[in-house]
């Protein structure tokens, strides 16, 4: 045996616990009776015989086998430039295989790499870290690189070396990288890393940057090529760079892949992500919404969790195909000129042994005090934002989707358990900040660059904060203070406008102002008024079941709220099934109930929604200037007794000026005068109570002419019939 390889050190090869195996294996400088030489030593367990392919000699030279278990040495005379070489080993079983030596290429990951990991600043960091497909000279092969800077040997197993990860022990660094090139991993196989943790016991863990999974409740990671797929979507992108998203109409339909429909070959009845698109791309344009809001699509091993336990951040779900088969979903959605949001969930995520939880056998990704690592509602683990590689890793992760899956915004799903310290904790559950304050001043700071380096790396998508307190600045601008969000749920507006739903009507009277508070911080933030997949589950039953009265009074009720919600200032996001009508609450297990448009009611639910997003998309002053007080202006919010409102809606324009008349009792007012900044004609161009929607037909049509009379502070005003349970909305038409 060569002297340069001693026993301890072989011990801890054969074990798998040796912290660099590259500093024993591959080619390596020696002297060899008296002259430099090249020792090539590679270890394959369960192997009897081992030879060196050598392209300059026709047949393969043996090599000595120097331990039982499968090390073995070649050595031969230094050469002025490095001479690729194979391995042909003979296993136990009889099989032969000739393979690349993993030890044979020099680490791919540069000091420059390793510095802006250090640094938190490495912006593609899904360009390096994970299994990446390289090229070496003829050896297209998988470079596999992790961060678990506290292990103390990692190892790669998989179905390129049949589970067996001592025989690719990865290359160690100060920066805690791990790195090995393997030459015969292929697309498609699956691996895991094997980690030592210093309390020496070994943890099997699924790759944080892997790009592919297996099938839950499987568990491993899936090597993919990222880069095999021809995107037809540049215009576009190109168009999405040049306009400002918020002064275009934004209506999104909220939807669970596994359950918005249904019928597929695949486990539990799941359509693919192609069979997907063009059903729901068909569907999308039929209602008129403007993109779709998929919750959680990055890989979690509970169906339960709705995609909110995140484990492959990386990762598309496999349940409903592979990255192409998403890659094509968004690109279809994109060549019919519909956006694709997604949830995106950096503020915690699940405890699963295979996952990101005490990655390396020790607090790495999370907090190590249970104070500041650990979730008390939802039993789950808090990203530590104060540790520059896991800022890394999120700001990585959400670039990563924009970059390389063309998505057009990001929802952020609970920023308020990241804002504050406390959130859900009493006193003595929680540290406070170097301040002594609840503010997390960490995630603020992660908040703010995730924002930045957003849309300045991809200008006209959208990130989007689910933020339920009245945190200021939300999505105003970072150089402002702010923390730089596009637009924030209006959490507030869902609350109280829901709250004053259930009332029965003729109680709302004493509940006014429940609806008229909104307007007094709407333009406080960009907001989305959002009735979400939350407003439908743990026992709140479906929004129609939600609604009081009898049969007619609920169907009139709901189209009610969505034509309040559709005419009040604000982008809109409704969750798959309102619009049906449902009776149910959601369940993730079960497809929508389409079968409900069987019956006139529901098929009319659906036609106000789809008639409310042509409104939308057909009147500037409805969407145009949804921020500011100048697209907003109350004609009547004062009528308590008679529970009415009216307002205008303005898009600071040329485009006209539009009324809204709000109803919120089954009583019909006939004769009602409101107050109108201008004369002339003014047009019904909708009415929630209209036949085809299963109203009652009480309108004003075609529309009422502007009379010199005073009214409401306004020098004209029209005489209108005010429908049960409805909103009409009139245009000015001079």
């Amino acid at each position: 045996m060569n002297t340069e390889v001693s026993l301890a050190q072989l011990g801890q090869l054969i074990e798998g616990k040796h912290g660099n195996p590259a500093a024993l294996l591959g080619p390596h400088p020696v002297e060899y009776q008296g002259r430099p030489a090249i020792a090539v030593r590679t270890f394959v367990p369960d192997s009897q015989q081992a030879w060196l392919v050598d392209p300059r000699h026709e047949t393969p030279r043996p090599m000595r086998r120097l331990h039982p278990a499968g090390f073995y040495e070649a050595i031969y005379p230094l050469e002025p430039q490095p001479v690729p070489y194979r391995i042909r080993v003979a296993k136990r079983s009889g099989e032969i295989i000739t393979m690349h030596d993993p030890y044979g290429i020099p680490s791919l990951l540069s000091d420059f790499d390793r510095y802006l990991i250090g640094e938190g600043r490495h912006l593609r960091l899904y360009d390096r870290l994970g299994a990446q497909i390289r090229q070496i000279d003829d050896n297209k092969g998988v470079n596999f690189a992790i961060w678990a800077p506290n292990a103390r040997a990692v190892q790669i197993a998989g179905d390129f070396n049949h589970w067996d990860g001592r025989q690719h022990g990865m290359r160690g660094s100060d920066s805690g990288v791990w790195e090995l090139f393997v030459g015969d991993a292929q697309p498609g196989q699956r691996y895991k890393y094997r980690l030592l943790t210093p309390h020496g016991y070994w943890v099997e863990k699924c790759d944080p940057l892997g790009f592919a999974a297996e099938v839950p409740p499987l568990t491993a990671s899936v090597i993919a090529d990222l880069t095999d797929y021809a995107w037809n979507d540049q215009l576009w992108i190109e168009q999405r760079k040049a306009e400002d998203p918020l002064k275009k109409p934004i209506s999104i339909y909220e939807v669970h892949l596994g359950s918005w429909m249904q019928g597929g070959s695949r486990s539990h009845g799941w359509l693919n992500y192609r069979e997907l698109a063009h059903r729901l791309v068909e569907y999308c344009q039929q209602m008129g919404f403007t993109h779709v809001e998929l919750m959680p699509i990055s890989e979690h091993p509970f169906t339960g969790s709705w995609g909110y336990q995140t484990v492959g951040y990386y990762a598309v779900t496999s349940r409903f195909g592979s990255p192409q088969d998403f890659m094509y979903f968004v690109d279809y959605f994109h060549q019919h000129q519909i956006g694709v949001l997604l949830d995106w969930v950096p503020a915690h995520f699940p405890r699963d042994g295979h996952g990101l939880a005490e990655l390396d056998g020790t607090a790495l990704y999370e907090h190590a005090d249970p104070r500041q690592g650990e979730h008390p509602d939802w039993g789950t683990k808090i990203f530590n934002y104060g540790r520059n590689e896991v800022r890394n890793f999120l700001i990585a992760n959400a670039l990563f989707w924009f970059d390389r899956y063309h998505i057009d915004g990001l929802r952020v799903d609970a920023v308020a358990s990241m804002l504050y310290l406390d959130y859900s904790r009493k006193e003595g559950q929680w540290i406070p900040n170097p301040y002594g304050g609840r503010e997390n001043l960490d995630a603020l700071h992660f908040l703010r660059e995730f924002n930045t380096a957003v849309h300045d790396e991809f200008p006209g998508v959208l990130t989007i904060a689910e933020e339920s307190t009245a945190w200021p600045g939300v999505s105003r601008p970072v150089q402002s203070g702010g923390l730089g969000f596009s637009l924030k749920w209006n959490m507030g507006w869902m609350n109280d406008t829901l709250r004053y739903f259930h009332h029965d009507p003729i109680h709302r009277k004493f509940h006014h102002g429940e609806l008229t508070f909104s307007l007094i911080y709407a333009f406080t933030e960009n907001f989305t008024l959002p009735l979400s997949h939350d407003e439908v589950v743990h026992g709140k039953g479906a929004l129609l079941s939600q609604m009081p009265g009898d049969l007619w009074q609920k169907f009139a009720n709901l189209r009610l709220l969505y034509s309040y919600m559709w005419t009040h200032p604000g982008k809109k996001l409704l969750f798959m099934g309102g619009e049906l009508g449902m009776w149910n609450e959601w369940n993730h297990d079960r497809g929508l109930e389409w079968l409900l448009l069987d019956f006139d009611t529901h098929r009319g639910i659906q036609r106000c929604v789809a008639d409310l997003n042509q409104l939308v998309r057909e009147n500037p002053a409805l969407y145009r200037d949804d921020f500011t007080h100048h697209g907003f202006e109350w004609i009547d919010c004062m009528s308590a007794e008679d529970s009415v409102l009216a307002y205008l809606r303005r898009s600071g324009a040329s485009e006209p000026t539009l009324l809204v008349c709000c109803n919120f009792t089954p009583v019909v007012r006939l004769g009602h005068r409101v107050g109108v900044p201008e004369g002339g004609f003014w047009r019904e161009i909708f009415n929630s109570d209209a036949l085809l929607y299963g109203g009652s037909n009480v309108g004003t049509h075609p529309g009422a002419h502007a009379e010199a009379l005073s009214h409401h502070g306004r020098p004209q005003s029209l005489l209108i019939d005010l429908p049960p349970l409805a909103v009409s909305v009139f245009r000015h038409e001079g």
